[in-house]
């Protein structure tokens, strides 16, 4: 497998992973645009993806200017690989290496990503409106497991 830093020729296979995934699945598949992915990965944050055979895995994308997680999702055929937790490693390694200021995310309660965080020692400060955790992370709070 095959980890880099995502590109604009990676976006449609991140967004077929966006739409399949079964948990933080979007209510509205229209909310999430192209012109936001390249924004992300160019402009706002940074991206990185894993492929394998010419495929992209999964992805994960940060957003710099709001300090938060915006992304990091795998294809559901490749979960429990590592992948998720490979591309949350990086993302925070790149991010923490630059930035002091702690990260925040959402995700569905009950989930997958939810074990993943808390299990990262991401701290859990409150409830979305849409009914989202949302969690907190500081440098000094990050768990590398």
């Amino acid at each position: 497998m095959i980890y880099r830093e995502a590109n604009t020729l990676d976006i449609e296979a991140m967004h077929v992973i966006r739409l399949a995934v079964k948990e933080n699945v979007l209510g509205n598949p229209l909310a999430v645009t192209e012109s936001d992915y390249i924004n992300f990965i160019t402009t706002k944050g940074k991206g990185w993806v894993c492929e394998f055979n010419n495929k992209i895995l999964g992805f994960a994308i940060i957003d710099t200017e709001s300090n938060n997680i915006w992304a990091l999702f795998v294809d559901p055929e490749h979960e429990r690989k590592g992948i998720g937790t490979k591309l949350h490693n990086m993302m925070l390694d790149w991010y923490f290496a630059q930035y002091s200021e702690r990260l925040w995310l959402g995700t569905t309660p009950n989930s997958k990503a939810e074990k993943l965080y808390r299990k990262k020692g991401w701290k859990e400060i409150g409830v979305e409106k849409n009914g989202d955790l949302r969690f907190e992370l500081t440098s000094s709070d990050r768990k590398l497991i």
